[in-house]
């Protein structure tokens, strides 16, 4: 089963081309302007390489967030066309959940930096099941909300100053987390997938206090 793997969701981002749990190939991408204008490129770029076309891909998989708001949606939009435009299905993961597909330990406490002095916060078991859910918080009173038992942290570009447990430092590029763990999950219409935001974008956040 050939996954096409996407992630849009921060400034380093990556598409993946998964058969199965196998990795065929990754792509690193690096476009602090956004990915809108270069992903399709990418893509017809990869596909290639090994032979294939965009009607031989069998799941369409992207990054759900949390993340930056525009780029999870361009991640979103741009696995929703192309399964629309091949009769497919898609998956959406969760980026914390990828980030514990890194992890080695029972439980894999996962965070991303979501700015104003506060974290992404999630715990995933060893098979990628949520312990506790994500949440947006401060560092500090997540991490005195973590349960007991043999954790790690698993992050991605934040460093968690002070833990008394073993951190793992995940790479930027996640498409390959995301495509091995979308083999796993049940595929969707397009129009069934939607952002994982975690917390309201600071447009919303202005709308609804003033």
């Amino acid at each position: 089963m050939k996954i096409l793997a996407l992630d849009t969701t921060s400034d380093f981002g990556s598409i993946a081309l998964v058969d199965g749990a196998e990795l065929i190939e990754q792509v690193a991408l690096h476009q602090p302007d956004g990915f809108a204008h270069a992903i399709f490129q990418e893509i017809e770029a990869l596909l290639p390489r090994h032979g294939l076309t965009i009607h031989d891909i069998d799941i369409f998989a992207s990054a759900s967030g949390p993340g930056s708001f525009t780029g999870v949606r361009v991640g979103l939009t741009a696995v929703k066309g192309l399964a629309e435009a091949t009769a497919r299905k898609v998956v959406a993961v969760s980026n914390l959940q990828a980030l514990a597909w890194f992890g080695t330990r029972p439980l894999r406490a996962t965070l991303i930096d979501a700015r104003r002095s506060e974290i992404y916060g999630a715990v995933y078991n060893d098979d990628l099941r949520i312990v506790l859910p994500e949440v947006v918080q401060k560092f500090d009173a997540w991490m005195q909300a973590l349960p007991e038992g043999d954790l790690e942290i698993v992050t991605q570009g934040f460093d968690p100053a002070g833990a008394a447990v073993p951190v793992v430092h995940a790479p930027r590029e996640l498409a390959h987390a995301i495509g091995v763990i979308a083999a796993g999950k049940t595929a969707v219409d397009p129009i069934e997938i939607d952002a994982n935001y975690v917390r309201r974008s600071d447009a919303e956040l202005f709308w609804k206090d003033s």
